[in-house]
């Protein structure tokens, strides 16, 4: 009898790869979905059963999807996802409430998080409008000075378009104030944030960020998302210091023009006054813990 191979996933986070290890991590790759799948056809595909699928259903593993008829259907990012469950059940050894949690934290499932998301989304637009008649200024001023298009910043202002890290950083430099500050209120949360209170934004470049403390602080620490690829893109400089600690994947941290690259359990100390930009260096999400000093931020154009 033939062994089934391993069910593949390209969530999966690389294994621990120390610099210089022969360890090779595992390369996993999704089922493709060429058009949406009843049930029965993608729990063969996974090598799992249909019961086990409705199971994790009922505790919240799913997205909205579509419907023929009294059959729901899975497209290719409903597959993507319970392959990642899979891998979770059967290489980590997680529960199905374990699976939950961990899919959540890594930004995959739609949830409390994604709503508090979107809400900060939709505030941002009618914040920055504010920040701009504030200041007197018009679309085209702000626009030019921030390097963006008049359109693209009224689309922004009316919360129908989203944003990179680079242009987020571009703003709140013009406007005089912090990522924080500029996205959130300032009000303290107490000294308990509990994880599914922290306050959540993504950006239209692959980066997600939770921030873990806010209010009248002086450390800035979050918890990043990041895409393979994706990243920062451009340098910026702002005064203080930082610290990150490299939970999963591969981080690439460009000092100047000096490149570092960091594996899962590396940490990095710099001082924010060099010009820096950081991207995913991996094939899977990077999760890092960053820690910021709280100051103003300058962009490198």
């Amino acid at each position: 009898m033939k062994q089934k191979k391993p069910v593949r996933s390209p969530l999966k986070p690389r294994a621990d790869r120390r610099r210089g290890s022969s360890r090779n991590a595992e390369t996993t790759v999704a089922p493709a979905a060429s058009r949406p799948l009843r049930i029965g056809a993608v729990a063969r595909q996974l090598g799992i059963s249909p019961s086990m699928i409705r199971s994790w259903e009922r505790l919240g593993l799913r997205r909205e999807s579509i419907e023929e008829g009294q059959h729901r259907l899975y497209e290719e990012r409903d597959i993507e996802l319970l392959c990642r469950a899979v891998y979770l059940r059967r290489v980590q050894g997680l529960n199905a409430p374990g699976i939950i949690d961990q899919v959540r934290r890594e930004g995959l499932l739609p949830g409390d998080g994604e709503q508090r998301v979107l809400a900060h989304a939709q505030a941002v637009g009618g914040h920055l409008r504010a920040l701009r008649l504030a200041r007197g200024e018009s679309l085209a001023q702000v626009a030019a000075a921030v390097g963006i298009s008049t359109g693209f910043l009224s689309n922004l202002e009316r919360s129908q378009t989203g944003v990179s890290v680079g242009i987020m950083h571009r703003l709140a430099h013009h406007y005089g104030t912090t990522l924080s500050e500029f996205y959130f209120r300032a009000d303290s949360p107490g000294p308990l944030v509990p994880k599914n209170k922290r306050r959540l934004l993504s950006s239209d470049d692959g980066v997600r960020m939770e921030e873990l403390a806010w209010g009248n602080i002086v450390m800035e620490p979050h918890i990043f998302h990041v895409a393979p690829g994706k990243g920062s893109l451009e340098y910026y400089t702002h005064q203080g210091q930082e610290f990150l600690y490299l939970i999963e994947g591969r981080l690439a941290i460009t000092l100047d023009d000096k490149e570092y690259l960091l594996d899962s359990g590396d940490s990095f100390y710099f001082e924010s006054s060099i010009r820096h930009r950081w991207k995913n260096a991996g094939k899977s999400i990077a999760v890092v813990l960053w820690v910021n000093t709280a100051e103003r931020l300058a962009i490198v154009r």
